[in-house]
């Protein structure tokens, strides 16, 4: 099966384990050394101090392959700028010494992403910032369609910075794109709008999948997003406040006018049922009346005592 060179595959190359080659690079090789230096240097001296160079090269150059991969951690293997391949194996590990092994972390990564003025659906600034959860999923994307080496990355290991760097700005346009198509709150009493305060799991998952577009490019994956921050921006701010303090009024004001009808009703129903007094259609709006300002009004009611009758 034929190799996709512009996606992440396993390194099929020769990797040996660590403690093996330990024997063989600190223990036979200058064996060998000193048994050549001894054997031929009275013989032919110049032979003695050839065959010592050159194992004292080899010596050399299998220092140079050992590196220790943790869990979580890939190595990226390059010979000579070509790609072979991904190592994700755990462990001690010699491979050939001319292979450049760049370093990764697997490893689950938070970033809290500052507050953004951005517009909302009708033209609204708020303040918006979020937390993501990201990770690195296919290290050859990763390696070699960022520029991370403008930014510092030693020969060994990739640059955090100029991944966090690219993870930071494509969430920014996310954030942007997806506040754009939402409504701060509902508009029009529209109860049933989706709006970004009220969202919440529809819209961190839309702002994951929005992410997951932006990021695949670059081989990194987004474990969660959601949104820790929202409030409007401090120009409309108080304006918006009243706003919202009007509606719940309003809506305080529905509630006990439904609850205090709902209670004179009940009200002359019992007395009916009850035959405690008989009450013609004046009496009973008096009553009405009486009952609706002491149920829905903010101050307690005073009592006032009729001494007369009702048509005096």
């Amino acid at each position: 099966m034929e190799k996709d060179h512009n996606k992440e595959y396993e390194y099929s190359g020769l990797i040996i384990n660590g403690f093996a080659m330990i024997f063989f690079t600190f223990i036979l090789i200058p064996v060998l050394m000193i048994l050549s230096i001894w054997g031929f240097v009275n013989e032919s001296p110049g032979l003695a101090f050839t065959l010592a160079g050159i194992l004292f090269i080899i010596f050399i150059m299998g220092c140079v392959g050992y590196f220790v991969q943790e869990p979580n951690q890939a190595r990226v293997m390059i010979f000579f700028g070509k790609y072979r391949g991904t190592c994700r194996k755990t462990g001690y590990f010699w491979v050939n010494p001319f292979m450049s092994r760049k370093k990764l972390s697997l490893r689950i990564r938070n970033m809290d992403i500052e507050p953004i003025k951005v517009n909302d659906k009708i033209g609204n600034p708020v303040l918006i910032g979020m937390v993501l959860v990201w990770k690195i999923k296919d290290t050859y994307r990763a390696v070699f369609d960022i520029d991370s080496q403008s930014l510092g990355a030693n020969g060994t290991s990739v640059s955090s910075a100029a991944l966090e760097k690219f993870v930071r700005i494509q969430s920014d346009a996310a954030l942007r794109e997806v506040t754009g198509h939402f409504a701060y709150d509902a508009t029009d009493g529209n109860k049933d709008e989706l709006t970004l305060r009220d969202g919440g799991k529809e819209i961190n998952e839309l702002l994951e999948h929005k992410i997951n577009e932006r990021l695949a490019m670059a081989g990194m994956e987004v474990v969660e997003a959601r949104l820790n921050y929202l409030a409007y921006a401090p120009e409309i701010a108080a304006v918006m406040l009243r706003r919202q303090q009007a509606s719940a009024i309003i809506s305080a004001r529905e509630k006990i006018v439904e609850g205090a009808v709902s209670m004179v009703k009940m009200a002359l129903d019992q007395l009916k049922s009850e035959g405690v007094v008989e009450l013609d259609e004046e009496r009973k709006a008096a009553m009405v009346s009486n009952l609706l300002v002491v149920l829905c009004a903010d101050e307690p009611a005073q009592p006032v005592i009729n001494s007369g009758s009702l048509y005096q």
